[in-house]
């Protein structure tokens, strides 16, 4: 049986992403920071389904943490086949208005803990033979985004990083897949800071996405946009001057 790692699994979409994975007969292997909500979705899950699921509750934002994480594993015994980097999160600020060691803490978990992460994993899925890497990015990733500059940012990295070592993993039969979500409900609202309303009302639930990104990561998509109003968007930037793009994205996040 198959063991696939999520990070940022306590909640939203990670926690969707359980369920999905384990609905298809994975066993799971989560974290994230928040030790009794692992407890509780650890609980649920094995009662609903012939899977084992262990946890580590570890802040991924903290230096050092993607070795603790590798560590931890190998510790266990556990073989890991699919590795999806979902944690991260957003500051939702005019960059000078935000402060500088959130943004650090971000900048540490969406880019280094995901870079160290596939690093270490990639290395062992070679050595096993296969493997699969997930990155959640996002649409901010193609394109400046004012109010979420360094988020957006952080997504584009993740991005063209993706895309690069798809390109060289693939021969070694290991497969990477970066998935592109538009706002989708969860918690990152919230913690990036968006007020009541700002949102869309009508946005693709997180178990949406959670399917989607287990059917992309069987067909071996490399790069993949979640919902076709988002990937005429991505296209169509092409053909803009950034600036333009720049000052739309603004509006856009902004709701004016």
């Amino acid at each position: 049986m198959k063991t696939v790692l999520i990070t940022g699994a306590s909640s939203g979409i990670g926690l969707e992403l359980a369920n999905v994975y384990a609905e298809n007969g994975y066993n799971l292997f989560i974290t994230a920071r928040r030790e009794n909500n692992l407890k509780e979705l650890k609980n649920s899950i094995e009662n609903k389904h012939k899977v084992k699921v262990d946890y580590f509750p570890l802040d991924l934002s903290k230096p050092d943490s993607a070795d603790i994480l590798h560590s931890k594993t190998k510790e266990l015994g556990i073989n890991t086949d699919v590795l999806i980097n979902n944690a991260g999160f957003g500051i939702f600020d005019d960059f000078l208005d935000s402060e500088i060691n959130k943004t650090e803490m971000m900048l540490n978990l969406n880019i280094l803990s995901l870079t160290k992460l596939t690093h270490l994993y990639a290395s062992d899925m070679v050595k096993q033979g296969s493997g699969n890497i997930i990155n959640i990015a996002s649409m901010a990733a193609f394109q400046p985004v004012p109010h979420l500059a360094a988020y957006s940012a952080s997504k584009t990295y993740v991005l063209n990083f993706s895309e690069a070592i798809a390109f060289e993993l693939k021969p070694k039969n290991v497969f990477v897949t970066v998935i592109n979500p538009g706002a989708t409900e969860s918690e990152f609202a919230d913690t990036a800071g968006f007020k009541k309303g700002e949102f869309e009302s009508k946005i693709p639930t997180s178990r949406n996405l959670a399917e989607f990104t287990f059917k992309e990561m069987n067909n071996k998509k490399v790069l993949s946009i979640h919902g076709t109003k988002n990937a005429l968007m991505a296209f169509g930037q092409r053909f803009v001057p950034r600036s333009i793009v720049t000052k739309v994205a603004a509006k856009m996040i902004k709701g004016n």
